[in-house]
């Protein structure tokens, strides 16, 4: 903050600078807002005449500022014309551009800065925007604010309230997306830069929604439809087929009227719980086009859309080819009824379906608004068909009775409400109704084009189905209750009162006897039965009748030709399925799928040309259903995850009526026709397999991605109510990699023997002596979690802040993992330049074990004779983001300088400063310009140029990827010396247990007597098979104890010579005070009660030089050291000798509580 006017004696040269951020040189600012400045200014309005005075509440002195006053002074500096403020008083605020390009105004005069920010109130506050000096104003705050808003709390503050526009994703018509301010620059320091945001919490636009916001930005004069033009009028006339007035008489007389309202209602079930699921999802957030796609895939994620939505589109375009060859069925019979035939009835269907098809694209791709205009045509002529047959049915014609029609009747009634089935089930009419039921989603396919989605899809959808359902029932009960079953045509089938008692038919009532033609198979060829064109006979104007199967069929083509199209166009512009991304773009100001109606005319006309429909048919049945037992599923799955983001406004639905649904679904597709329905789940499955493999970088907030939370989150609760057991125990890792693909081979060689079977957790520990960017390290830490899975491995990467690497350490020890998913193993790399550095480090190091074992953790120590770290490796720039996009990267390693990366080198240029990324092990010496250390990168591009290596970083890199390869045969020698619970034969068991280490046998090696080996090796034989683990080899060393050869103790007394205390060389105060400030040094009271155990350790390296020089691994029990009693450098120096010039050499120490056990 600025001094105030209680501090005469502020600094010159801070006011000055100050005053710089406020005022900047006019002649150097550029022509709008910088990043620094805001990105709005609020422009004050005087409110009304007469507005009262009120002083700025600001902490300091201040001086009363007329609110009109500073209103017209805003205006007049802004506009330049204090006339503005009249023209402006009516609102509260508004939002102009805050940088003044001209430079004009006092807030650029370069006159007068220190008493505006020593007087009275400061411009940097954020309790007033005002300087009291003089009628002087300062107009441009501090730097730290991108927003400012005016609120009615009795102060100016950037904090905003609540509002829409903070919460769209997109520039919507209905409003643009604003930013709201970000806690960064509500709560940063005053002098600290703000953070880059871009979207807060998490708003990222993908690329599909950019491509949206797009197109909403320049969709102006869209047309947009209500509920009943949009959604109630097209379900009407997509369930309304060819059925209602071809088939349902047909159904009546095969099931009876009790058995046809039974399927008309099983039907409607199934329909109405769809369509409640429909309305709750469309209901849960604003819905874009796509329809059923757009509904599942948002609501169960991109495998199961994707899978849907594709053959949702492909079944909606072969639909078309359906309704339009029954469309010119009904032409062929009518032309030859006329004897009018083209050529034949094959060919004929061919060249009218052909006709119709273009005629409906035609329509199609004239626009929306004229498809809608014929779909009200079209529905139209269907009621007025439907009112017609109604009509009809009280008009008892004497002409029509001998086919069978003799108006309303209960003896009609209670004859045909029984079935009379010939050669159907009750399961195969069901079948042959229920595509009459579907149409459903039409309204909801074409969501993208209506005004208002959430209002319109759940009460267009639901009033569709009960007005649909009502005709299909009230169809039923008409036709059973007037029309006989049988019925010859032939006028003479009459018969006197006196013969009637032999005659039992419900025709005898009308003097009509059709026993005759019952008699002869096939004889009689009207009735419900026999008829398909009953409701024509019935009718009150017959060719009505055919006009309305005209409509019904051209309708449902219509719709489904306009679904079709704009499902794949949602589809694809998702990019789910690459190579169909071509067909994502739209045309026009409705952005209609042109190329999506091309394709979709070309499958339906093929259809038409070529296919047997009456296979088709049953497949596109369970194609609907499919997306219908889908959409039922994600209602129960989304309300099963109890996700906060599920709350629908539609609330009539039930998370167990919508699984009842979805099962229904399941039966009604295997009774239509089970071979069908297998075909169906066979696509299903492996549409979903192929997404599920490729990955869609997509994240739609999907039910599945919060019943996973739910379900992780549940089962780590019950799991940390239960005790661990020995059966059960498995190595949880906290592997202090650093930046994970820091150290290659540590990571490859602990997720060998933990994939699928243990925790990995990486930890990093960032030292430094500034303050951290915590946005960096939230950036790093979702950037290294995406390289580990772009990797394949399984391990989570966990990054901490601290003074020193043993604090983050313990950090680290203390509190990864949750619950019983903790850490309780400790992986290091051995620390090969232990000797380059400072002590210091080496005694961090050291102490890390110590705080390993602290904790009740085992500890593992890695040593590779290259060394580990690759980081100080020099390769070409390439981005992090770049590597995250190749999958299989195992050729070079190159690296990238990010001075972020280091928040130690970037504040302490020191060549032996503590490197935020070697993470346990310390940077190598760096240059002393305070080079920033590189981070590795996998990379795949062999083409590229990479930096030439020397011959011992090329080994290094060789070394690092050993792991990522196939073992071959060879051994992995353990040499289990000491008894720690059994954590140091876990490990390579483990190990060998995996694809790449399967061919290397395990050999044992363990101490014992001279006289005791044949018996020690049977005991370790048998304590083996008991463990159920197989071995190669047991080797008993019975000459452990012998005394090193004399090079390799002197060898061993020249490593530690320069960090031996020498006590016995001066004064006992200089030795305790020198031991005081390097508590690493050696001791020589310490070197000799511990000699006997330094020589077993040069031993033991000779031992293992003799015993495992060609072993693939050694995994080695890890000596300890007592806890204050034994030096960091005497401890590092007993690591150094025993895994020198080795084989990969792992060192294993368990916490000493049992991990194996032999009982059941």
């Amino acid at each position: 903050m600025s001094a105030s006017s209680s501090d005469p004696a502020a600094p010159a040269e801070s006011a000055a600078t100050e005053h710089d951020l406020l005022a900047p040189d006019a002649g150097q600012r550029p022509a709008g807002p910088t990043p620094s400045q805001s990105r709005f200014q609020v422009d004050l309005v005087a409110e009304a005449a007469g507005a009262a005075e009120d002083k700025s509440p600001s902490s300091d002195a201040s001086t009363t500022v007329p609110s009109s006053d500073r209103a017209s002074s805003l205006v007049s500096h802004e506009t330049g014309d204090s006339g503005a403020v009249g023209e402006e008083a009516k609102g509260r605020f508004r939002v102009v551009n805050f940088a003044d390009p001209s430079g004009a105004g006092s807030a650029a005069s370069p006159e007068a800065p220190a008493e505006g920010l020593q007087n009275g109130d400061t411009v940097m506050s954020e309790t007033s925007l005002h300087s009291s000096t003089g009628g002087q104003h300062h107009y441009h705050y501090d730097t730290h604010t991108n927003t400012y808003y005016l609120r009615t709390f009795g102060h100016n503050t950037i904090d905003a309230v609540p509002n829409i526009d903070f919460y769209r994703q997109t520039a919507a018509p209905l409003g643009e997306k604003l930013i709201r301010p970000t806690l960064s620059e509500l709560h940063d320091e005053l002098d600290k830069e703000p953070f880059e945001d871009g979207f807060a919490n998490g708003d990222e636009l993908t690329p599909a929604e950019e491509a949206a916001a797009k197109e909403a930005a320049e969709s102006k004069g869209v047309v947009k439809f209500g509920w009943i033009k949009g959604v109630l009028v097209r379900c009407m006339l997509n369930i309304w087929g060819v059925m209602l007035f071809i088939r349902m008489s047909w159904i009546v007389g095969q099931a009876g009227i009790a058995l046809s309202c039974l399927i008309v209602a099983m039907a409607t079930v199934v329909t109405t719980i769809t369509g409640l699921s429909t309305s709750a999802i469309a209901t849960n957030g604003f819905v874009r086009g796509g329809g059923a796609y757009y509904l599942i895939s948002r609501s169960l994620g991109p495998e199961f859309g994707g899978s849907i939505g594709l053959i949702f589109a492909f079944a909606n375009a072969v639909a078309v080819a359906m309704y339009v060859v029954g469309f010119a069925e009904t032409v062929v019979e009518l032309l030859a009824g006329a004897n009018a035939l083209m050529t034949d009835d094959i060919n004929d269907i061919r060249i009218i379906g052909t006709i119709t098809v273009i005629l409906l694209l035609g329509i199609s791709v004239a626009g929306m608004e004229w498809e809608a205009k014929a779909q009200i045509f079209l529905l139209f002529v269907l009621i007025t068909a439907i009112f017609n047959f109604f009509i009809g049915t009280f008009i008892a014609d004497d002409s029509k009775k001998a086919r069978g029609f003799f108006g309303y009747d209960a003896s009609i009634m209670i004859e045909n409400m029984g079935p009379d089935f010939r050669g159907e089930t009750f399961f195969s009419v069901f079948a042959i109704f229920f595509p009459a039921a579907t149409g459903i989603l039409a309204g909801a396919n074409i969501s993208g084009d209506l005004a208002d989605p959430q209002l319109a899809i759940p009460r267009g959808t639901l009033l569709a189905i009960l007005i649909t359902g009502i005709v299909y029932l009230g169809v039923a009960v008409s036709t059973g209750s007037c029309i006989v079953r049988d019925a010859s045509g032939n006028a003479n089938d009459t018969i006197s009162s006196q013969f009637r008692a032999n005659c039992t038919d419900a025709a005898c009532n009308f003097d009509f006897d059709f026993s005759s033609c019952k008699r002869d198979a096939g004889g009689c060829r009207y009735g419900l039965q026999n008829d398909f064109q009953v409701m024509s006979t019935v009718s009150g104007f017959g060719p009505i009748i055919t006009a309305g199967i005209f409509s019904a069929t051209l309708s449902s083509a219509l719709a489904s030709l306009v679904s079709a199209p704009k499902v794949f166009q949602a589809l694809c512009k998702d990019n789910i399925y690459p190579g169909l991304s071509m067909f994502a773009k739209g045309y026009g100001k409705n952005n209609e799928p042109l190329r999506g109606y091309i394709l979709t005319f070309v499958i339906a006309l093929a259809f038409i040309l070529i296919a047997e429909l009456n296979v088709i048919a049953p497949i596109i049945s369970n194609f609907f259903l499919a997306s219908y037992a889908l959409i039922n599923f994600s209602v129960f799955h989304a309300s099963l995850a109890n996700s906060p983001g599920w709350r629908p406004s539609f609330k009539y639905y039930n998370m167990w009526v919508s699984l009842a649904g979805a099962i229904l679904c399941c039966v009604v597709m295997f009774v239509i026709n089970w071979w069908a329905a297998l075909f169906t789940n066979v696509i299903v499955l492996g549409l979903y397999i192929y997404v599920s493999y490729k990955k869609p970088d997509v994240n739609w907030g999907s039910s599945t991605q919060a019943l996973t939370y739910h379900q992780a989150l549940t089962h780590t609760l019950h799991l940390s109510g239960v005790e661990d057991h020995i059966k059960n125990f498995r190595p949880q890792c906290l592997v202090m990699t650093g930046y994970p693909n820091s150290r290659p081979a540590l990571l490859d060689l602990v997720h060998s023997f933990t994939k699928n079977v243990g925790l990995m957790i990486c930890g990093h520990v960032r030292t430094g002596y500034r303050r951290p960017n915590f946005k960096d390290l939230a950036t790093d830490q979702s950037r290294y979690q995406r390289w580990l899975l772009k990797n394949d491995t399984k391990a989570f990467y966990t990054q901490v802040f601290a003074e020193d690497m043993r604090q983050g350490s313990q950090y680290l020890l203390q509190a990864a993992g949750l619950g019983r998913l903790k850490p309780n193993t400790l992986v290091l790399g051995f620390k090969n330049d232990w000797r380059d550095g400072d002590m210091m480090n080496v005694e961090t190091y050291i102490t890390m074990i110590h705080d390993a074992f602290d904790f009740q953790f085992g500890a593992v120590v890695l040593r590779l004779k290259e060394g580990l770290d690759v980081s100080h490796i020099q390769g070409q720039d390439d981005l992090l983001s770049s590597q995250e996009k190749s999958s299989g990267m195992k050729d070079v390693i190159v690296s990238i300088d990010t001075s972020k990366d280091s928040d130690a080198d970037s504040s302490k240029p020191s060549s032996k400063a503590t490197s935020v990324q070697n993470s346990p092990a310390v940077q190598k010496d760096d240059d002393d310009d305070g080079k920033a250390p590189t981070q590795p990168l996998l990379k795949k591009d062999k083409k590229s140029p990479t930096v030439p290596l020397n011959v011992s970083d090329q080994r290094l890199l060789e070394a690092s990827q050993q792991f990522q390869k196939k073992q071959g045969k060879g051994t992995v020698d353990v040499w289990w010396l000491f008894d720690d619970g059994g954590l140091t034969l876990l490990i390579p068991y483990l190990l060998t247990n995996k694809k790449r280490w399967k061919d290397c046998k395990i050999r044992v090696f363990i101490g014992g007597k001279i006289n005791r080996i044949d018996h020690d090796r049977r005991a370790m034989a048998t304590l083996l098979s008991k463990f159920r683990i197989d071995f190669s080899d047991i080797t008993v060393l019975g000459d452990i104890n012998t005394k090193p050869k004399k090079e390799h103790t002197a060898a061993f007394e020249e490593l530690i010579e320069p960090y031996r205390l020498k006590e016995d060389d001066m004064e006992q105060d200089a030795a305790e005070r020198l031991k005081n400030s390097e508590p690493w040094r050696i001791t020589d009271n310490e070197l000799e009660l511990y000699r006997a155990k330094t020589n077993r350790q040069i031993r033991l390296n000779e031992l293992l030089k003799e015993h495992s020089n060609t072993a693939n691994l050694i995994v080695m029990s890890l000596p300890l050291a007592r806890k204050g009693a034994v030096s960091s450098a005497l401890y590092m120096a007993w690591l150094e000798v025993l895994s020198k010039d080795l084989p990969p050499i792992i060192l294993v120490r368990g916490n000493h509580q049992s991990v194996l056990t032999f009982y059941s």
